[in-house]
C-alpha cells in the first residue's frame, strides 16, 4: 500500500517532517510517498497548500492524504482543514495544558522554532560547523578546543557525523583517519594520545564499507572486501587496545550516531 503524506509548516518544515518520519516509521508494510509545503504563513499560501492536497486527493481515487502539520495559526489551519484530508497538528494537544499551566495565551508568531532568535546560539553552531570543516580528516590536528575527536577507518561515516553535531548541537567535533601505518604499528599516533578522553571510535560491517569505498574509487585495492576487512579488524583491535568507545554506524541513523556519541561522552549539549 502506498498513501500521501504532506508535510506542512509554517517555517521550514524540519519539524513536521523530523515528526512524521518518527510517526510513519511505525507502520511496517506501508509506504509513504511524502512532500513538504514549508512557509504556510499567509491565507494565500495556505489556500493554495489547501489546493494541492485536494489536487492530490483526487489524484489517489479518492484515498485521502495525510497531513503532518504544525502551523501555530488557526485561521490557516482553518483554511488548510478544506483540504478534505487527515489533518494531524503536532501541538495541537500541548498548546492548552500549557496555557492553563502558565497562565497565558500562546503569542501564535510563526518562525520561532528556526527563525534568527538567539545570535549567539545561531553564531555557536556556525563556529562549531566551521571548526568541524576545519578539523576534517585529519587536515588540522591541533584538537585543543574540541569537544570531541571521532576516530576511525576512511569512509565509516567520521565526517557526517561530525557536521550534524556541530549543525545541530553546536558541538566542535574533529575527526581523524586511522590509517594503514596506524593500523599496523597498533599504537595510538602520537598527537591524539594527549586527547584520549575526548576520543570516540566509529566502525562500520565491511560489507557495507566496500559498498560505499567502490562509488568512491571503484576497482581499487582500497575499496577490495578484503583491504576493508582487514582495516576494521585491525581498528577494532587497536580500540578496544586502547580502551576507546565505539559504535557501528551499518544501521543506525546519523541523528541517533550523533545523541549515542553525546550521551556515552557526557556531553551535555542541547539541539538548537
Amino acid at each position: 500500500m502506498r498513501r500521501t503524506v504532506f508535510y506542512v509548516s509554517d517555517s521550514t518544515g524540519i519539524t513536521a517532517e523530523t515528526i512524521g518520519h518518527s510517526i510513519l516509521a511505525q507502520f511496517e508494510g506501508l509506504r509513504f510517498d511524502t512532500h513538504r509545503i514549508p512557509f504556510v504563513d499567509s491565507p494565500e499560501k495556505a489556500q493554495a497548500a489547501a489546493l494541492r492536497i485536494k489536487t492530490a486527493l483526487a489524484q489517489n481515487g479518492g484515498e485521502r492524504p495525510i497531513v503532518i502539520n504544525t502551523v501555530m495559526d488557526s485561521v490557516l489551519n482553518e483554511i488548510l482543514s478544506t483540504s478534505g484530508a487527515l489533518m494531524l497538528e503536532v501541538f495541537a494537544p500541548f498548546i492548552g495544558p500549557l496555557e492553563d499551566e502558565l497562565g497565558r495565551k500562546r503569542s501564535g508568531a510563526v518562525n520561532r522554532a528556526h527563525g534568527l532568535v538567539d545570535f549567539a546560539k545561531y553564531e555557536t553552531r556556525i563556529n562549531a560547523t566551521n571548526y568541524a570543516l576545519a578539523h576534517d580528516d585529519g587536515v588540522n590536528v591541533n584538537y585543543a578546543d574540541a569537544d570531541v575527536v571521532l576516530v576511525g577507518v576512511s569512509r565509516s561515516g567520521k565526517t557526517p557525523t561530525c557536521l550534524y553535531m556541530a549543525l545541530h548541537f553546536g558541538v566542535k567535533a574533529a575527526n581523524y583517519p586511522l590509517t594503514e601505518e596506524d593500523l599496523q604499528q597498533q599504537e595510538l599516533p602520537v598527537l591524539l594520545r594527549p586527547f584520549r578522553e575526548r576520543l570516540f571510535g566509529l566502525t562500520i560491517d565491511a560489507q557495507r564499507l566496500m559498498q560505499i569505498r567502490n562509488e568512491r574509487r571503484p576497482g581499487s585495492r582500497y575499496a577490495t572486501l578484503e583491504q576493508c576487512s582487514w582495516e576494521l579488524a585491525q581498528a577494532d583491535k587497536l580500540m578496544r587496545r586502547e580502551n576507546i568507545q565505539a559504535l557501528n554506524t551499518t544501521h543506525t541513523s546519523i541523528e541517533e550516531i550523533g545523541s549515542k556519541i553525546l550521551s556515552q561522552l557526557g556531553i551535555e549539549k542541547h539541539m538548537f
